[in-house]
């Protein structure tokens, strides 16, 4: 069973090159190791909003303060 091709004719999502079945979605691997120091470094991060009404964080009780 083979699965279907990713993305063809896409470019590289680092550098706008063609990308290569091998590296998919890069173009080679130099461009593969640029986005996995991106992930690793945290520049893809996702931005989380805190909310009072999470379930896991304690209640602070009136007159506590936050440490």
């Amino acid at each position: 069973m083979t699965s279907p091709p990713l993305a063809p004719g896409k470019p590289c999502p680092i550098c706008g090159k063609p990308s290569l079945a091998r590296y998919r979605p890069f173009c080679s691997r130099r461009c593969g190791d640029v986005d996995l120091n991106r992930w690793m470094s945290g520049v893809y991060a996702i931005p989380v909003r805190e909310t009072d009404d999470d379930p896991e964080r304690p209640r602070m009780r009136d007159g506590e303060a936050e440490e």
